[in-house]
Formats: structure tokens, sequence, C-alpha cells
């Protein structure tokens, strides 16, 4: 015949039937072809996960325990002003230089560099100073800004002049603080004169004289600003 059922207007051809599938069964066989994938999968994330927290719980915890006590004692030194002791231990107990080795990456060695940099700077070995100061990290604590100071003094002793500006600005930051602030600006007032820059160094006078008028650096800044030319 010219024209079958499949080309004769309304008539339509059964449809094929498919197999009905059951989710479960598609899964399980999803399953067992990536099986060994996922089994390595899951051992890998096991051991990295047990490795943590044995690392937190049977290394670093105990670690940090043990670095904490051993400040203890040259905190002491350090505050009886016994810079020597305090930095290089007493043959019993260690000082701030071996701690911030020894227990490097906890808390209290990153405090310990803070405490080695002033001990350099006040036994005068101002290379070191410079070391250990960059190396601690006071972020969002107030003795970021002692840091900096400290380390503007380092490089002014040094004979950095720029260094010792750049760390004076940063260690009077903090406007709220109208003990550090205004001694630090002192220090950078300084710096710049012996830069010879004498404008930046009224700045900062006049900083310290209208900004903090009850510190202890204040009663003089007329006289500093007298020096600089400059009566107002």
């Amino acid at each position: 015949m010219a024209n079958s059922a499949r080309t004769q207007p309304g008539t339509e051809l059964p449809e094929q039937l498919e197999p009905e599938t059951n989710p479960l069964d598609s899964l399980t066989l999803t399953y067992e072809k990536h099986k060994k994938t996922l089994t390595t999968i899951t051992t890998a994330l096991a051991v990295v996960i047990v490795g943590y927290v044995g690392y937190q719980n049977w290394y670093k915890k105990p670690n940090e325990e043990k670095a904490t006590a051993a400040m203890a004692m040259p905190q002491l030194y350090f505050q009886a002003d016994s810079m020597n002791l305090a930095l290089n231990g007493d043959g019993k107990n260690l000082g701030f230089a071996k701690i911030e080795k020894k227990y490097d990456g906890t808390p209290a060695a990153n405090l310990a560099h803070y405490y080695s940099g002033i001990c350099y700077l006040k036994t005068g070995d101002f290379k070191k100073a410079i070391t250990s100061l960059k190396d601690f990290d006071g972020k969002g604590t107030i003795l970021a800004y002692q840091a900096w100071g400290a380390l503007g003094e380092a490089y002014m002793e040094s004979g950095d002049k720029a260094k010792a500006i750049e760390s004076f600005k940063k260690a009077t930051e903090n406007k709220e603080d109208g003990l550090i602030t205004p001694m630090y600006l002192y220090q950078l007032a300084l710096a710049y004169e012996a830069n010879g820059q004498a404008n930046e160094a009224k700045e900062a006078f006049k900083r310290i004289r209208d900004e903090y008028p009850r510190s202890i650096h204040a009663r003089d800044m007329d006289k500093e600003l007298a020096k600089l030319g400059m009566i107002d």
C-alpha cells in the first residue's frame, strides 16, 4: 500500500514501554561503581580529621602550655630589669631568645619576640632588637603600638631615621591612648627634627600640645615649638 499506518492522519503508534527503574537500585549501582573511590576519600578525610584533632590535643595544646610556663621566670627577670637573664636564661630556666625558637608558632613564642626585642634594645644590640620586634605580631593588642615605638627607637639608634619615622607614626595611630601616643609623638617629632623635617616636627609637637594637654610631654611643647620658630 502507498500509505502505511505510520503516514495516515490520526493514527498513532503505541509507545514503547520501558522497564520501571527503582531509585534505590540505581543508587546501589552507582555506589558499587564508585565504591572504591568513595572509600578512599572517606578514609583520607578520617585521617585528616583524626590527625588534626590529635595535633591539637596531643601536641599543640601541651606545647602551648609548656611555652606559657616557660615564660614565667624570664618575665620576672624582665620586671626586675635584669635584661641579660630575661633574654638568655639563668642556666636552669630558658630566656626569651630560646623560647621564641623552641616554641615557635605558639602565642608565648610570639610574645617572646616582643620581650626579646625590648631586651636587645635596652642592652644596645639594635640590629637584633629590630629583627625580634619585626617578628612580633601584636595586631589587635595595645602591645602593637609599644612594639612599633620600640622599633622606631632601634632604628634611630641604628641611624635609619626614615624607618624610625615610619615606625613612630604607626606607634601613634591609637588616638585614644593618652600615655603611649603622646610619648611616641614626641619621639616622632625629634626624629623629624633630626631628619631635617622642621614642619613635620612642628605638627607632631602641636598634636601633643592640643590633643594631649595632660600628658607629661605637653608642658614642654611651647619651648619645643619656640625652638622651631613657632610661637602661638
